[in-house]
């Protein structure tokens, strides 16, 4: 669906009013940009990130330090990685202590060691893991628990309907990108925990969805084109405010998205993309015998071949001009 120009675009200003955020990964980047917004819209933010390079090596605590100060006094830096179930509860006790709870969490903080899998050495796959995929659990955890407790306490009034909790997943979790066993296998795995958040925190009135973005970031930078497709997809990559994705977030942690959870949506610049989820597309049966092998494949050539998936990359299937 397009949206012509006729839409104007409402005030944000105190839309998160009185809202408490983690943004990990919020010293640059998407990160910064989602930060950002929220202080904007009315809400504290503690800057989670620890300065990290994108291949998870390094840090520099000056990073969030920095970010928190250019934001002013509703935003704090925590410098030290959210990797760990101790750092991301005192990130949580943290936002508590300074700004009196916490009701939304972004996890953004990402690494990327890309390797061929017959390639790949395990201790980069245990990092890549460790930060894209359980650190968010960690925090997630963490806040969420807070977040039920200050429900019952009868913050916001009595009515607690502000916990929100956005995941940044990737097209290559969905697609699949050569080389990225690792990152792929976290951002996948991560959007299967934002399906269970979504259902162990819907009676809470906490929210939980994914968000595919498409922009340009530290991932997009050291994309090493190897073919024609590659190079034209970092170009277009290259040209995406991280702002439309920052965008997305906040409308996401609104009020008016209560509704809205368990779901995955992608952005580029203006478009926005609702995507469907894994669910049967055929069902084969065999109602006078068990299958055999050679009856099993030959049904799925001949009943499931036009629904089967092929292996187009997250990169050739969005390789088309963005809207922005």
């Amino acid at each position: 669906m397009t949206v012509g120009p006729d839409v104007r675009e409402g005030s944000v200003s105190g839309l998160l009013d009185g809202r408490v955020a983690i943004v990990t990964g919020g010293g640059r980047g998407i990160g910064r940009a989602v930060a950002e917004a929220l202080v904007g819209a009315g809400a504290k933010v503690v800057i989670a990130d620890n300065g990290t390079g994108i291949d998870g090596n390094g840090a520099d605590a000056a990073i969030a330090t920095d970010a928190a100060k250019a934001l002013g006094a509703n935003a704090i830096a925590c410098g030290d990685s959210i990797a760990s179930p101790s750092t991301a509860k005192a990130a949580v006790d943290l936002a508590v202590r300074t700004f009196g709870g916490i009701d939304i969490v972004v996890n953004n903080a990402a690494i990327l060691r890309d390797s061929f899998v017959f390639k790949a050495a395990p201790r980069d796959w245990e990092a890549v893991i460790r930060t894209n995929l359980s650190a968010p659990f960690y925090l997630t955890s963490a806040a969420s628990a807070v977040m039920r407790e200050q429900g019952k306490a009868g913050r916001a009034g009595g009515r607690y309907d502000w916990g929100r909790i956005i995941n940044m997943v990737s097209s290559a979790g969905l697609y699949g990108n050569l080389g990225q066993a690792a990152y792929a296998s976290a951002k996948a795995g991560l959007f299967g925990l934002t399906r269970v958040t979504a259902m162990d925190l819907v009676r809470a009135q906490i929210t939980a969805n994914a968000v595919a973005p498409f922009a340009r970031t530290r991932v997009t930078d050291v994309i090493q084109p190897a073919n024609d497709a590659q190079r034209s997809y970092k170009e277009r990559a290259l040209k995406i405010d991280a702002k439309h994705v920052a965008n997305l977030v906040l409308a996401l942690c609104s009020p008016a998205a209560v509704s809205i959870t368990g779901q995955l949506v992608g952005v580029r610049g203006r478009e926005i993309f609702l995507f469907g989820q894994p669910r049967p597309v055929a069902r084969l049966t065999n109602a006078t015998a068990d299958w055999t092998p050679d009856a099993l494949i030959a049904a799925l050539q001949r009943d499931g071949a036009d629904k089967m998936t092929d292996l187009t990359t997250d990169l050739e299937a969005f390789n088309t001009e963005p809207v922005v």
